[in-house]
């Protein structure tokens, strides 16, 4: 059985083994990132602490704007693959059918908001 989670308190997200599919970005319509794991609110710490080396760290894709809960880890890989060989207008949809305005389910996890995003007009 498959999960999609709009976030916002979800107990069954803490501190238990449950594979998920999840899509990070570093702001609306901005830079979008594909996991997947088997304790998301670890893994969102790791993401927004910069403790994970690579894509997310290097250009600051932190906010968990969609996720997927999968019954195995197996389905949770297939899935993940699977929305990576997806258009990005596919992706856009996907997470807008659940999370229309991009807001942070991070926090409906239970993590602190993360500060606002500099936009190109705000730094001019």
């Amino acid at each position: 059985m498959t999960k999609v989670g709009a976030g916002r308190g979800n107990p069954f997200m803490r501190d238990v083994f449950q594979p998920c599919v999840y899509i990070l970005a570093s702001r609306r319509h901005g830079t979008l990132y594909i996991g997947v794991t088997s304790n998301l609110l670890a893994r969102l710490v790791q993401h927004r602490e910069g403790l994970i080396p690579g894509f997310t760290k290097a250009y600051v894709v932190h906010v968990l704007i969609w996720y997927e809960v999968h019954a195995t880890m197996e389905a949770a890989i297939v899935r993940e693959k699977r929305l990576k060989e997806w258009r990005r207008a596919w992706k856009i949809e996907l997470i807008e059918a659940q999370n229309e305005d991009w807001g942070d389910l991070g926090v409906g996890l239970g993590l602190a908001p993360l500060p606002p995003v500099p936009t190109k007009e705000s730094m001019t």
